[in-house]
């Protein structure tokens, strides 16, 4: 069937500024992290990605690793894009990102210049497109010198490859150092990709601030803890699951006692709000002006449908910020055994 965009597809959603710069995001990106692999369904990735477009996100946010397999997801991508959005890829916003294992050997990870300009040649090539929109270090590197990592990305920008630059998941301080390097050679740090939700708010302490100060926007992942908030495992772990999945970034042994018991007192808030416990969490991210937009997953339309009705939440009582932070207070979710990527 022919793709047709739906008409009114920006009359509902929320644009933030990114930052210091011109660029304006949605307030909720569609993330590739799972659901659009080769082991997917290529149909249901058609039907996900141009269902939020057409509500819309514009930000499509990827890397080099997702799937599984590995660049499976740049390929899924890629086909719909070329089949469906090729005459609105001026219209998208689309990231990703190299600094995980993708190739034996010792060039095939991390954040060398042998590394990031290989990896970023090969989504390109999956995506079939001539640049991204933007382009981020997935992760430090604790053996190549920061200098060169933000050498590799200020080239990317300097060939036409990405149009904007970003960093993911590093702590405050390199970030503060990465920005300025950035800066002495003439190329601004757009954007932090950090995971933050209820359960994961180490940004909150100090990276947030740093973000403001060097005028670089935040788009935060896993919003939603992998799925610990929302309704999904308050009763157990479902079979057709992301923890009870093989591919899935969420282990069983991560879904604890005390995770679900949080889970439900802070559903109880929600449904005194009017709304469910995975709206509630989106729109409390949301409600931090430095917070640029979240990275949504989805594996069904009608959870984007849900998650885009964070944007109409109540505003929160200071009653109820008191109560989401003592229960949040001591949640751990314990460490997977083994690292992603």
């Amino acid at each position: 069937m022919t793709y047709a965009a739906e008409p009114q597809r920006y009359d509902a959603m929320r644009y933030n500024r990114c930052g210091a710069s011109g660029l304006k995001l949605p307030a909720l990106s569609l993330g590739l992290w799972h659901s659009f692999g080769g082991v997917d369904s290529p149909s249901n990735a058609r039907t996900l990605i141009l269902h939020a477009f057409d509500r819309g996100i514009t930000h499509f946010d990827l890397a080099n690793n997702y799937g599984p397999p590995p660049g499976s997801a740049e390929e899924t991508f890629g086909n719909i894009l070329a089949g469906d959005l090729a005459a609105h890829r001026d219209e998208l916003v689309i990231s990703t990102k190299a600094g995980y294992r993708m190739w034996p050997g010792p060039y095939g990870e991390w954040g060398s210049l042998k590394y990031l300009t290989a990896s970023l040649d090969q989504s390109l090539r999956r995506m079939r497109l001539d640049y991204v929109d933007i382009f981020y270090s997935h992760r430090p590197d604790p053996e190549t010198p920061l200098e060169e990592t933000m050498e590799a990305l200020v080239r990317a920008v300097r060939a036409g490859k990405a149009l904007y630059i970003g960093v993911s998941s590093y702590p405050p301080e390199m970030t503060r150092r990465a920005a300025a390097l950035l800066r002495g050679m003439g190329v601004r740090c757009l954007v932090h990709q950090p995971k933050y939700s209820l359960y994961e708010r180490g940004i909150e302490r100090g990276l947030l601030d740093v973000l403001a100060s060097e005028g670089i926007g935040c788009v935060a992942f896993s919003p939603l803890a992998q799925g610990l908030l929302t309704d999904r495992y308050l009763d157990g772990i479902p079979a057709d699951s992301r923890a009870a999945s093989p591919h899935g970034y969420l282990r069983r042994h991560q879904v604890t006692d005390a995770v679900i018991q949080a889970s439900r007192a802070l559903r109880d808030i929600a449904r005194a709000r009017g709304e469910t416990l995975a709206r509630m969490a989106l729109a409390w991210a949301l409600r931090d002006p430095r917070v640029t937009s979240l990275v949504i997953g989805a594996s069904r339309t009608a959870q984007i449908d849900e998650n885009l009705g964070a944007l109409h939440s109540p505003p929160f009582t200071e009653q109820q910020l008191r109560e989401i932070d003592r229960i949040t207070a001591t949640v751990h979710i314990p460490p997977r055994e083994h690292p992603p990527g």
